[in-house]
């Protein structure tokens, strides 16, 4: 990696800072007008009429440099074409949607998803299916599972795979009839000694469970893998709701086909609504090696993930589970399942974790929609992106938190490493970094903040919420700072990820990390928000962060991936050549180090599969 002193890479820092609002010109009842009252005279004009004629020539010799420079603009064939990601999964074409069942067979990690073969909206909803060697490359094989049937004509929806240990495979998945009535089914893979399991044939007896009395008919979807416990009794669990309270289902079996309800769910919780894409796996208190579904004992904590397409947000809680009474328990019911923490406050939902039997660890992945134009979609020829895998632990250091981090196989890709170390950022800076090619990169920031302002002031702030705020534009007494991606020249167009400190009138100390949207694109996009929350910071640790940027998605991650921000920008000046990185520091009474690590980023191989 090349090292670099503070400023050696670093342009001349802006005087003033343009993430501030541009204020308004005068009303032109209030500009200064030249000449008026003054006496007419002939001679005066002429001479103006030849400067200004002079004047003229000059800016339009300068004009034609003028627009490469600042006001380049891309076509819109030019700005679609830009925005697929480069290291992120997507088919070639299309429209993806939920991850499914991931497996890992012979060698092969694979996945399968939601998918419209067809076209890039929803609709023949299939079970899609890609393999890698390393989470980072794939092959696109054939469809596994299309509807077909009446009890799936209207879509294979959303499931798991379960591996036995004798090597038997099977999915479960949910089948959505004519009506949309949601019925649970089975398939097998036809040759389980295939290490691409290709061909998937469907149960004859399908589908194998229809809705329990007294819960909706499109309330009942999307089936769990099978698990041993420690009874001997097989368990899967599927999510629902009665009336408003989300709910797990807990269902035992003997033969994989046939499943009996329990009376009473793994857990629920009132005013969360419907609960789809449930995940529940264990956590280790000790060390951050991941554990297979049965694990099951002392030192170990286990979580449930919920989603809801209500308000697209996944949610997840820590607790404790009986399995002798299959009931799961929060460690604190004021972070219960849908009213906690999420897994990532920004675009990202109806995430699958896999258990990966090789690397003994946990990967998950969410599904990242558009959020511009559907019209949009049609013309680009695919639609929604998954985020890079992540490995998910418990935080022990809080005990309260998952981490969620970009697996490591995706530094494979990096190449061109550039360091840049203790750039000093005064209040009120922005300070454009020259790394060449903006679009696709891996950073990794610290930010050091003056501790003697921050303890000199009493000014509270408790009330700031990344969501509720002004975005980056917002200053503070000790915040904004941070890096702002996707930027061009002018900063017309940015995407601002940082730190907000806030005091409490306690004396305390909130870090929020966010995500401003609100001037990432000059084009439409539906989103014009800002993401975040507050990340806890233990006694010692610095502030860092760290930013995947590929075109037109950009992942972030606070504090070792206790706070996680998936966002789509669709910037219409800053993409190509054009995209810039810029340091800042939007606060108003505090200093702060800024430390980068960066790199660019190759792109990963997503093709199909060279039968």
């Amino acid at each position: 990696m090349k090292t670099t002193e503070p400023f050696s890479h670093v342009e001349h820092a802006h005087t003033h800072n343009p993430l501030l609002n541009h204020p308004e010109p005068p009303p032109a009842a209030v500009r200064k007008r030249l000449f008026i009252g003054a006496p007419f005279n002939i001679t005066l004009l002429f001479i103006l009429s030849i400067l200004l004629v002079i004047l003229n020539q000059q800016v339009l010799a300068t004009n034609s440099a003028f627009p490469e420079k600042y006001s380049r603009k891309h076509s819109q064939v030019d700005r679609l074409k830009w925005q697929r990601t480069a290291f992120h999964f997507q088919p070639a074409k299309n429209f993806i949607y939920d991850p499914n069942g991931p497996l890992f067979h012979m060698g092969w990690y694979h996945l399968f998803y939601q998918h419209n073969p067809y076209a890039p909206v929803w609709g023949n909803m299939s079970w899609g299916h890609s393999v890698s060697k390393d989470l980072i490359n794939w092959f696109e094989l054939p469809v596994a599972l299309g509807p077909s049937e009446w009890y799936d004509i209207e879509g294979v929806l959303s499931g798991s795979t379960t591996v036995l240990p004798n090597g038997e495979i099977f999915a479960l998945y949910t089948g959505n009839t004519n009506n949309f009535s949601q019925f649970q089914c089975k398939a097998v893979p036809v040759n389980i000694s295939d290490p691409l399991l290709v061909e998937w044939v469907k149960y004859d007896g399908n589908p194998i469970l229809y809705t329990p009395p007294g819960i909706g008919l499109k309330d009942y979807r999307d089936p769990s893998t099978v698990w041993k416990g420690p009874d001997g009794k097989h368990r899967m669990i599927m999510g629902s709701k009665r009336n408003k309270t989300g709910l797990v289902f807990v269902y035992h079996t003997d033969d994989f086909t046939n499943y009996k309800l329990l009376d009473e769910p793994l857990h629920s919780v009132p005013n969360t609504d419907m609960w789809e894409c449930v995940d529940f796996y264990p956590v280790s208190l000790t060390n951050d090696s991941a554990l297979d579904m049965a694990a099951y004992g002392p030192g170990i904590k286990h979580v449930i993930k919920e989603s809801w397409e209500g308000h697209r947000k996944d949610w997840y809680s820590i607790g404790t589970y009986d399995a002798i009474n299959d009931k799961w328990t929060p460690d604190n019911p004021e972070l219960d399942v849908g009213i906690g923490y999420r897994c990532d406050y920004g675009r990202f939902f109806a995430s699958k974790s896999l258990y990966d039997p090789l690397k003994k660890r946990r990967v998950t992945w969410g599904y990242v929609a558009e959020s511009d134009k559907h019209n949009q979609d049609r013309t680009r020829g695919w639609a929604t992106i998954f985020n890079v895998g992540r490995t998910v632990v418990l935080d022990r250091k809080t005990g309260t938190h998952l981490l969620h981090w970009p697996v490591e196989e995706i530094e494979s890709l990096r190449y061109n490493g550039q360091e840049f170390n203790e750039i000093e950022l005064e209040p009120g800076t922005i300070i454009p970094l020259d790394i060449g090619t903006a679009t696709q990169l891996d950073i990794v920031a610290t930010f050091v903040v003056d501790q003697d302002a921050l303890n000199a002031t009493s000014e509270t702030s408790y009330e700031h919420g990344c969501t509720k705020s002004a975005g980056a534009a917002e200053r503070g007494h000790f915040g904004p700072f941070g890096v702002a991606v996707l930027a061009d020249e002018i900063l017309s167009e940015l995407t601002p990820v940082y730190f907000y400190i806030a005091k409490t009138a306690e004396g305390g100390v909130l870090t929020h990390f966010c995500t401003d949207k609100l001037r990432s694109s000059r084009d439409f996009d539906e989103e014009r928000v800002v993401y975040g929350s507050t990340v806890p910071v233990v006694d010692g640790e610095e502030l860092t962060m760290r930013i995947l940027v590929d075109h037109s998605v950009v992942e972030g991650f606070a504090q070792g991936g206790r706070t996680v921000i998936t966002s789509r920008v669709y910037p219409t000046k800053a993409i190509y050549k054009d995209a810039k990185l810029y340091l800042f520091n939007n606060a108003t009474h505090i200093s702060v180090k800024a430390s980068l690590k960066i790199w660019q980023m190759a792109p990963a191989q997503v093709k199909p599969y060279p039968f």
